[in-house]
């Protein structure tokens, strides 16, 4: 290896400022397309005109940057949006000639990514369509969602270990009668690796086991939070809802198909490594042909899963930095008033956690007053000071 491509190699993480701005690039982006796509779910909207600005938004800001460089550099969605809606858990992202339209009083999951250079912001974000104080169930599965999104951002720090993050969101949701949702991983991510090999469990099961790891300083973390008012095991319903998907790279097969090769190929030039939606693709091929790889393992779907009827789900995601001074959560947006009926106020070790401070001295300090000082530096606070649960007051 060149001293050159040392390097490069050594400057793929946060200790580089390079590479910490293009996260932040990114994080703008998606932050600002998660703005644009709330400002678009209104009554009788159509989602999948939603979703499609939302990816558009996303690929001509991203495009707009470094585009005078010598190096070409990769850039644009790390992940399609995706609009969920009351008891549909995640990854709604339909096709062109789905006439799914929101209604008023909708709980809607908004998810999506972006990245520059294969640095990766994602965010997710839970919007009721009505006007005033979000109140009842919807709101108590709200600020569990938030509450244990706001715990994991105080957990998922150097020296902690990820199955300190489970217990912990766990009894988050327990404490607003709700459910973490299963089978949702929190990931490691690396340049041009949206799941990384770390990885934070949802909920512990025997069905399901990650290693043990532990967190370190300059690593970047996609936290991914699920709540729901139902049993938190959700089911697939129906496959043709699935359109998400992504090239699994150390996967290879000799497809049988025609239209299956053409996809494939598309699929390779157009989306090597992040995930994808079908829309881009060419509809008529892509229905038969995604068929073939899927069953071949050469891609990884991203299946719609539901809960029963009735039940309702909350969704928030964010990307935070581990770095050296402490953690920078870079995306967010601040969430409706809440009024839930539950709160954590006779709680003691929940409240501990929330009192935990998100930036650090050098050997990680944080005490109450520290905490303070980075409200805003890492928006620790994105729930409304109107509620009652205290989730936001350090």
């Amino acid at each position: 290896m060149s001293d050159d491509e040392a390097k490069e190699e050594k400057e793929l993480d946060l200790t580089s400022s390079d590479v910490v701005t293009k996260y932040k690039a990114a994080a703008e982006i998606v932050n600002k397309a998660l703005q644009l796509v709330i400002s678009l779910c209104k009554p009788k909207a159509k989602i999948v005109d939603i979703c499609e600005k939302g990816d558009t938004f996303i690929r001509e800001q991203a495009g707009s940057m470094y585009k005078n460089v010598k190096k070409k550099i990769e850039r644009g969605v790390a992940f399609p949006t995706c609009i969920s809606v009351n008891n549909t858990v995640c990854h709604f992202s339909p096709l062109w000639n789905d006439e799914t339209v929101l209604e008023e009083n909708d709980l809607v999951k908004i998810d999506m990514g972006c990245h520059i250079d294969g640095f990766i912001a994602v965010v997710a974000h839970t919007h009721v369509l009505q006007d005033g104080p979000i109140v009842g169930r919807a709101a108590d599965v709200i600020a569990a969602a938030n509450t244990a999104a706001e715990v994991a951002l105080r957990l998922v720090r150097p020296g902690k270990k990820n199955k300190d993050v489970t217990e912990a969101i766990q009894k988050v949701a327990a404490a607003y009668d709700c459910k973490i949702v299963e089978g949702v991983l929190s990931h490691q991510m690396k340049q041009f690796v949206i799941d990384g090999n770390k990885v934070i469990l949802s909920v512990g099961n025997p069905e399901t086991r990650v290693d043990d790891a532990e967190f370190e300083e300059n690593e970047v973390y996609s936290v991914d939070i699920v709540t729901s008012t139902g049993e938190g095991k959700p089911k697939l319903i129906d496959e043709k809802q699935t359109t998400i998907y992504k090239r699994a790279v150390d996967k290879n097969y000799h497809l049988k198909i025609k239209a299956s090769r053409f996809i494939f190929s598309e699929i390779n030039q157009k989306f090597p490594i992040m995930p994808f939606s079908a829309r881009a693709l060419e509809e008529k091929r892509a229905r038969l042909g995604l068929v073939e790889c899927v069953n071949h393992d050469l891609l990884q779907p991203y299946p719609v899963l539901h809960e029963k009827p009735g039940d309702l789900v909350a969704h928030i995601k964010f990307t935070v930095l581990l770095m050296p001074n402490g953690s920078d959560r870079v995306t967010y947006h601040n969430l409706q008033q809440l009024q839930p009926t539950k709160n954590i106020d006779n709680d003691p070790e929940i409240k501990a956690w929330l009192a935990l401070g998100i930036k650090s001295k050098k050997k990680g300090g944080g005490k109450k007053k520290k905490g303070k000082k980075t409200d805003n530096s890492a928006e620790a606070a994105p729930m409304d000071e109107s509620t009652n649960d205290g989730a936001v007051q350090e």
